[in-house]
């Protein structure tokens, strides 16, 4: 995705009945809430989709119905690559980018075994691009079932090839997020996305393209906002407050995820269940009462910054 502007690409949830079946009406409200807060894309089909949790029939019927539901509005991106020998990702690849996605996302830790090396990573991937021809990729840090966290080396390498347009990093540590920043610089079609808000405006101000959260899945409006301001001086005050708020709050958006966001968004008025298919946790009055309190807090603190909510009216 192009660097031209700084933008929030949620990581989007899968909305479930409670009986357990995907909830497409549910799924059509979430997606133009991200619409209406300003989202610049959409990341269809990833960890917060409980994509591990979906069979590839309803990955591809979830990454059609967003696609759908943006009409072309922003780009969407979406998760291809699941384990297995080279050429049976590849396969699903090529489906998964024929539904009209602008690229198909690797996941990192999906080419190569924990105890495997760079290299044969590197080699693996190599072989994903001989076997999808033309096809835009991008690259998914994702935490489970392990991380593998790329080098600037090897993101250099990989951009270099004119086919990844997209990396959604996961490392945690500005300094790498720096040196990729600084590996792929200049190369219009490419984009970097951070997803750990401790250091959003940081990353920011270094040259991330935007920024792709979980934070996201309870306020889209807030991470859009920060987007747009990071760089202001006149909002200098509050964009400090806004980045101690996501540090303040790290711990309870993580805990019980994603049924602590889905929560959430049911407080703030979207009617989805919290029902989730993944062992999240168990979601007991503390929890609520703690999310509960967050809500709160996320009020006030939209008052502070006279920030008025997009999407949906607050409960």
């Amino acid at each position: 995705m192009s660097k031209k502007s700084k933008g929030y690409i949620p990581v989007m949830l899968t909305p479930f009945t409670e009986s357990g079946a995907i909830d497409f009406g549910g799924l059509t409200k979430l997606t133009e809430l991200y619409l209406r807060a300003g989202a610049a894309g959409l990341f269809a089909n990833c960890q917060s989709s409980e994509m591990f949790n979906l069979s590839g029939e309803e990955q591809l019927a979830v990454t059609e119905h967003v696609l759908r539901i943006a009409d072309g509005a922003v780009p969407v991106v979406a998760t291809g690559t699941f384990g297995g020998p080279v050429e049976k990702q590849a396969d699903f690849v090529k489906q998964l980018y024929g539904t009209g996605v602008e690229a198909v996302i690797v996941i990192t830790n999906m080419l190569t075994e924990e105890s495997e090396s760079a290299a044969l990573f590197d080699e693996r991937f190599g072989q994903l691009l001989d076997a999808t021809p033309g096809i835009p990729l991008g690259f998914y840090e994702c935490p489970e079932p392990f991380k593998r966290v790329l080098t600037a080396e090897q993101l250099k390498r990989f951009v270099g090839t004119g086919r990844v347009i997209y990396h959604k990093d996961t490392c945690l540590d500005i300094e790498q997020i720096k040196a990729k920043l600084d590996a792929t610089r200049g190369v219009a079609d490419f984009g970097l996305y951070d997803a750990y808000m401790v250091h959003a405006v940081e990353s920011l101000k270094a040259g991330s393209a935007g920024l792709s959260c979980i934070q996201g899945n309870y306020y889209p409006e807030l991470i859009v906002w920060l987007c747009n301001h990071y760089d202001n001086n006149e909002s200098a005050d509050q964009v400090a407050i806004v980045q101690q708020f996501f540090i303040d709050h790290m711990d309870i958006m993580h805990a019980v995820y994603p049924v602590v966001a889905k929560y959430f968004l049911q407080k703030r008025g979207l009617p989805i269940s919290t029902f989730t298919r993944k062992n999240a946790g168990v979601f007991d009055e503390t929890v609520k009462k703690r999310v509960d309190l967050f809500y709160l807090q996320f009020r006030q603190l939209l008052e502070q910054i006279e920030l008025i909510p997009y999407g949906m009216m607050l409960s």
